[in-house]
């Protein structure tokens, strides 16, 4: 039971972590991003792949090594809709990370990128949807881990 505990407490570690990272890259995406904001965007982003990498890695595990088993996960229709939001969200964090990664050249010489208006909107975008998802993400497990629709 205790290596069980332990799954959970690093499966949850990392859902903050990735929760943490956008909502960092939330708050310090602007319009005219300083080198320092950029430079802290693309950290938050990398961390963010991370987490997400552990969620699910260590998700799998949990699923097919503790708590209710494989059979109830996969029965579980609240377990397939988490997926499938949590997928969402990372598809719609590519735009952002790819954004963050053009920067690269700008910020390793010491200068702030440019952002077009346009390119702004559509990382805010992305990263609000990835918040709702999220929120989404965590009501599903929720309902997912008392049983509800099976």
């Amino acid at each position: 039971m205790t290596i069980s505990a332990v799954f959970a407490f690093l499966h949850f570690l990392a859902v903050f972590g990735i929760v943490g990272a956008v909502f960092l890259e939330w708050q310090t995406m602007s319009p005219a991003p300083t080198l320092a904001e950029a430079k802290r965007l693309q950290a938050s982003d990398r961390w963010y792949g991370t987490f997400a990498g552990l969620v699910l890695i260590i998700g799998l595990v949990r699923v097919f090594y503790f708590e209710k088993g494989s059979g109830f996960y996969l029965a579980n229709p609240f377990f397939h809709a988490k997926l499938t939001l949590f997928v969402l969200a990372g598809l719609l964090s590519i735009y952002p990370t790819i954004r963050f990664i053009k920067w690269r050249p700008q910020t390793s010489q010491g200068m702030a990128p440019s952002v077009s208006a346009q390119e702004y909107r559509r990382i805010m975008l992305a990263l609000r949807l990835e918040v709702v998802l999220l929120l989404g993400v965590a009501l599903c497990a929720s309902l997912m881990a008392h049983g509800v629709g099976m």
